[in-house]
């Protein structure tokens, strides 16, 4: 009963309950980052599997060696090193000062097209081939064929790994934090400077990210669910 008593006491702290409602105000730019990265991302992976299963006529092994490189290049190396390369690196290159917001939102993406594209490649040539030969026969426009035939079929296939992508990307955005987003993280960090007390800050934010990836998964489930009720 002690233990009770006490653990009730800790957590009617106001200052507890302070430093909770501030992390939490972090939930909108830690989402905006994350959906925004999301959609940029998922649109540079579809342009990006499918030039790498597409033809090898001279012109489009140009683009499926440039594929390879990117995939290979933010795949293979950490996405902490890619944000602080993009935020303080490139402007000594190009001579454009990025926002954090920019340079965030450009490493996240760049980032989740690498992992995405190799789920979507993977979609695409769990397909049967048969189909695209088929569509030949028939003379279906290339644009309906990708559009109306082989993408909702890869996508099917794929979307629980397209949900995990989801996941991880909403993780690895508390790396922003280095560049003084003020997410999660960053406000976790914040009140712990101020309080030379880190692991009551930490655990609020581990909470709040456990709670959202729950949040992901419940919906993920719940989609999978009502397109095999379909199927």
């Amino acid at each position: 009963m002690s233990f009770i008593h006490n653990l009730v006491t800790y957590l009617s702290n106001q200052d507890l309950h302070d430093s909770a409602i501030y992390i939490i105000k972090g939930i909108p730019v830690t989402l905006g980052y994350t959906i925004l990265s999301l959609v940029i991302g998922f649109i540079l992976a579809i342009i990006v599997a499918i030039i790498q299963v597409v033809g090898n006529n001279r012109f489009i092994m140009l683009f499926k060696f440039i594929a390879k490189i990117y995939v290979s290049v933010f795949r293979g190396t950490p996405m902490i090193v890619q944000i602080l390369l993009i935020y303080q690196g490139l402007p000594l290159l190009i001579g454009w000062v990025m926002s954090p917001f920019t340079a965030g939102v450009i490493a996240l993406s760049l980032n989740s097209g690498a992992y995405v594209s190799e789920t979507i490649r993977a979609g695409i040539e769990s397909i049967d081939s048969g189909q695209f030969e088929g569509a030949e026969a028939l003379h279906i426009p290339t644009h309906l064929l990708w559009r109306d035939i082989i993408l909702p079929q890869a996508f099917r296939n794929i979307l629980p790994a397209l949900f995990n992508e989801a996941i991880t990307l909403l993780k690895d955005t508390a790396l922003i934090s280095y560049i003084g987003v003020t997410d999660i993280l960053e406000r976790a960090n914040e009140i712990g400077a101020d309080t030379s007390n880190y692991l009551e800050p930490l655990m609020i934010a581990s909470v709040v990210y456990y709670i959202l990836v729950c949040i992901i998964t419940t919906f993920a489930r719940l989609i999978e669910a009502n397109l095999k009720a379909k199927s």
